[in-house]
């Protein structure tokens, strides 16, 4: 018996089977349909382990795109799923920062685990997933070769709190003979700054968990250690966080 969490996200859409621990997990990008991503996920994780979908328990969506997925047992806000997957992790964890590819958020846990406030940035792209791309293919480079490029340079001034506005912020410092190595790291010095703006707006005692496609850049993490002084906690799982939350909560 099994139960699977899956989290339609805007960019990407995340699969876990659980029974206990994780038994199988997949990430495959969103593209126009979120129903579809969803379906596809729930059967790439029962290929994995060769069972049929009689063996769950439950399926939990959550994400954006949670209610196209209506074969869902139920959905759960990200904001539930992502508490219960960090903590699933690492239950030392009071705080965790989720940046996703529309948004990011930062969530406070009791000694539970259980979500006590939260705080979201989804008016803007500023400072997510979606940004980090947009900023990549100027650079006439993938989102995976920024930590490379970026280094130990020397980081350029992104100073725009609105993607569009940054996007010719760049443009003009590419015109301007600044390299693409300090352009990297001002990129990502930018999503730091922000990140660390909204985690001062639900700061709290405890670990901080950094979730998300971003948790993988390790530059990113490195910048946003130094600023807060702190170690931050990410795994290998930190990205699929949202349907391992969503999993363990049809588990239980």
């Amino acid at each position: 018996m099994y139960s699977a969490g899956i989290d339609i996200g805007s960019v990407a859409t995340k699969g876990v089977l659980y029974n206990g621990e994780i038994t199988a997990s997949v990430i495959i990008p969103t593209g126009w349909s979120p129903r579809e991503a969803s379906q596809q996920a729930l059967a790439m994780v029962l290929d994995r382990v060769g069972a049929e979908r009689a063996a769950l328990k439950s399926i939990i969506a959550t994400g954006y795109g949670r209610v196209s997925a209506d074969f869902a047992s139920r959905s759960v806000t990200e904001i539930t799923c992502h508490a219960r997957g960090a903590f699933a992790l690492h239950p030392g964890i009071r705080t965790v920062l989720d940046i996703g590819g529309q948004d990011a958020k930062v969530i406070r846990l009791d000694d539970s685990g259980a979500v006590a406030d939260f705080a979201m940035n989804d008016k803007c792209a500023a400072g997510t997933g979606r940004f980090l791309e947009v900023m990549a293919r100027i650079l006439g480079a993938e989102v995976k070769d920024l930590d490379s490029l970026a280094g130990h340079a020397e980081p350029a001034a992104i100073t725009s709190m609105c993607a569009v506005f940054a996007e010719s912020e760049v443009i003009s410092l590419m015109a301007k003979g600044a390299t693409r190595e300090a352009i990297a790291r001002g990129v990502l010095e930018s999503i730091a700054d922000r990140a660390i703006g909204l985690l001062g707006k639900n700061s709290s005692s405890g670990s901080l968990a950094f979730t998300g496609g971003l948790s993988r850049s390790r530059v990113l993490v490195s910048i946003i250690e130094q600023r807060l002084g702190m170690q931050v906690f990410t795994s290998p799982s930190s990205q699929i966080a949202g349907a391992l939350g969503g999993a363990v909560i049809g588990w239980n």
